[in-house]
């Protein structure tokens, strides 16, 4: 029997630890059914990613959740997305934030996005198509940034255009993957948290072919560089 909206919100959502009334009320409104092509319709409310195509998916809704929760968005939060899919995760941050500005580097998957969010009329959601290694560097600096595929590090790019007293959110590494939260404390200098291992699809592009400088172990739970 498929599971219901109200089944995942309560099992997947609340009771899994998602406190604030703002992203539970998003994760309510926005439909995830309506990012889903019709042969995944009966699926949409299951807590698990699933295939939008070409070897990319749509986040489970918990993790979306937790990654909204994270960023303590308010209405007069600016906010980047890089890798926007299939325009899911870009729509509940929409709720939260006053404009989302999101880059998709896969042509046809910006696309369909464009066409899905025109469709359900969300208006404060400005969608890319390019690499989101470099950002968005017109509509910054940003009060949040939410990477959406794994790079082998946090680009510097994406770290420059972050407000001071902001905060980025990127799952990183490559065989292994852990959330990170970066918090700017003041230019050029970050705060740095593991919040939990992850899986996520490769951030593709620029992120692969640059030599990082990975500032702390992954292992590290903590640290300010």
């Amino acid at each position: 029997m498929p599971v219901t909206k109200e089944q995942m919100i309560e099992h997947h959502i609340i009771k899994r630890g998602i406190k604030d009334n703002a992203v539970i009320k998003a994760i309510r409104e926005v439909d995830r059914k309506d990012f889903l092509s019709e042969s995944l319709a009966k699926y949409a409310y299951e807590d698990g990613p699933l295939p939008i195509g070409k070897g990319q998916t749509i986040s489970q809704p918990y993790i979306v959740a937790f990654m909204a929760e994270a960023l303590s968005l308010n209405k007069n939060s600016r906010v980047l997305e890089v890798g926007t899919g299939c325009g899911y995760n870009a729509a509940v941050l929409s709720k939260l934030a006053n404009h989302v500005y999101t880059v998709e580097i896969i042509d046809w998957l910006a696309e369909r996005a464009q066409k899905t969010l025109d469709a359900l009329n969300y208006e404060n959601i400005f969608i890319k198509y390019g690499d989101g290694y470099k950002g968005w560097p017109d509509k910054g600096p940003f009060d949040a940034i939410i990477i959406t595929a794994a790079p082998p590090a946090i680009p510097e790019p994406l770290k420059e255009q972050l407000k001071v007293g902001g905060k980025l959110l990127a799952p990183v590494g490559t065989i292994r993957q852990e959330l990170i939260m970066l918090e700017k404390i003041e230019e050029r200098k970050y705060r740095q948290r593991n919040l939990m291992p992850v899986r996520f699809v490769p951030m593709t592009g620029q992120a692969q072919k640059t030599d990082f400088d990975i500032p702390k172990d992954a292992n590290d739970a903590a640290d300010t560089y």
